[in-house]
């Protein structure tokens, strides 16, 4: 089950809320809640309101447990640029781009995932030693075939 929460036009630049992303991308949503709690990062406070309202869905729409939920992805995109300018010597102006941010936080019931991974291994036929073996066996023949050649020495005009 996924559930997703959205954050739009949130006046921070994406670079920097991206620093604050991939800190919480794939931990269990305690773990990262406790990591966004102690984030300096400006950035860290909205992401840290979007990962308890989706967490806050979760388990009012879908009556899903906290302790299964984990941040399966987390995606800052661009949003609109307001532009500005600053003015400097001689008449010239300096641009300023205030940018924003749109945050998507999509989690996901590690209960299923490990339901699928589950059916998964029982579907599955080869065994993976076996396929392990048979690359070993083909790198072995590709390294026997290989030699090294001689280097090639320049031959130089000897004066007399």
């Amino acid at each position: 089950m996924e559930v997703k929460a959205s954050l739009n036009y949130l006046r921070i630049a994406p670079r920097k809320v991206r620093q604050v992303a991939d800190l919480v991308r794939g931990k269990k949503t305690e773990e990262a809640r406790t990591i966004l709690e102690f984030a300096i990062k400006r950035g860290a406070n909205p992401v840290l309101k979007l990962l308890n309202s989706a967490v806050a869905s979760a388990k009012h729409d879908f009556h899903l447990q906290e302790s299964n939920l984990f941040v399966s992805q987390i995606m800052v995109n661009e949003g609109p640029t307001l532009k500005r300018w600053h003015p400097m010597s001689r008449g010239r102006a300096y641009p300023i781009m205030k940018r924003s941010s749109h945050i998507i936080l999509i989690l996901k019931d590690n209960s299923v995932v490990e339901e699928k991974k589950v059916e998964a291994a029982k579907i599955e036929d080869k065994p993976k030693t076996e396929k392990k073996i048979k690359k070993t066996v083909k790198s072995a023949k590709i390294e026997t075939k290989k030699t090294e050649k001689p280097k090639r020495t320049r031959k130089t005009a000897v004066k007399k």
